[in-house]
């Protein structure tokens, strides 16, 4: 028997689903590449960064400052300004496997250094409050590493792209929800999804740690693996599944390395075919 809640979550997702159909031709008209199986493509290598666009909310593709580059396969982001370098190619069904640590520039804020890797990427570049694209953002910043935000933007005829997903959650004591394998499917609903153990009442600060981070420490390079397998994204940090959502819209697009005040260098940045099974990806252990 149906319940109203029930009943409820089932008409929001229909609205949503109809709501993105309706945006479907224009989203994927453009080629999207499946790696196939076995296959690897390297994002970061050499001196070359042919493979990305650049993009800054003052000087849009221009890149007068060197915001970003690269050296000997290793890209740096100097936080200046902000914005991101986004792939050229869209992709679906992929594996997105990268190492980040941070470098010496931060925003001068006391705040925990910041940045992310925005999944699905789609429409124009900056339709996100000028700065962003829609898209699905695994969070980067200090003890928040694994977090899921949500960014919608507009497409190319100023109507929001209504950029969704639905997680697995339970209630922390501090009444917010944290991913957990088997719990309360919760819809987005304006919030970001927080990764599993976020600490509750966690103080923002300049190069601090939440109690169960699994992130490496300041000045080692941490690794990221994002899974993107039809309308689910699963996201591991050091090898440790940290968060997962599902019907996910979009499920395909651009990969943005954000630069949002703080400097950050990224390598190793893979997109592979996914494995048979998630858990034969990376090594799992436990928090």
């Amino acid at each position: 028997m149906r319940t109203r809640a029930t009943a409820y979550i089932s008409s929001v997702l229909a609205g949503i689903v109809g709501i993105a159909m309706c945006f479907t031709p224009a989203l994927v008209a453009e080629e999207t590449i499946v790696p196939r199986l076995g296959q690897t493509i390297e994002l970061s290598r050499g001196d070359d960064l042919s493979q990305f666009t650049t993009w800054l909310k003052d000087t849009q593709h221009d890149d007068p400052r060197r915001v970003f580059s690269i050296r000997d396969g290793v890209i740096r982001v100097s936080g200046e300004g902000a914005g991101y370098l986004a792939t050229k190619d869209s992709y679906r069904d992929y594996h997105l496997s990268l190492e980040y640590k941070w470098g010496e520039r931060t925003d001068g804020s006391g705040i925990v250094r910041n940045s992310g890797v925005l999944l699905h990427g789609t429409g124009p570049h900056g339709a996100a409050r000028g700065v962003w694209m829609a898209s699905v953002e695994v969070q980067l910043a200090q003890g928040c590493e694994g977090d899921l935000i949500v960014i919608r933007g507009k497409d190319s005829k100023g109507e929001t792209i209504p950029v969704t997903l639905t997680s697995d959650t339970r209630l922390a004591e501090d009444n917010r929800t944290r991913w957990q394998r088997g719990g309360k499917p919760t819809l987005y609903s304006g919030r970001q999804f927080w990764w599993s153990n976020h600490q509750p009442g966690f103080e923002e600060k300049l190069d601090t740690r939440g109690r169960d981070d699994v992130a490496s420490p300041l000045g080692h390079w941490t690794r990221v693996d994002c899974l993107c397998r039809g309308d689910r994204i699963t996201v591991k940090i050091n090898g440790v599944t940290v968060n997962e959502a599902y019907n996910v819209f979009p499920a395909a697009g651009k990969i943005l390395l954000q630069n949002e005040g703080n400097e950050i260098l990224f390598r190793n940045v893979r997109i592979q075919s996914l494995p048979r099974d998630d858990s034969d990806s990376t090594s799992e252990r436990k928090p």
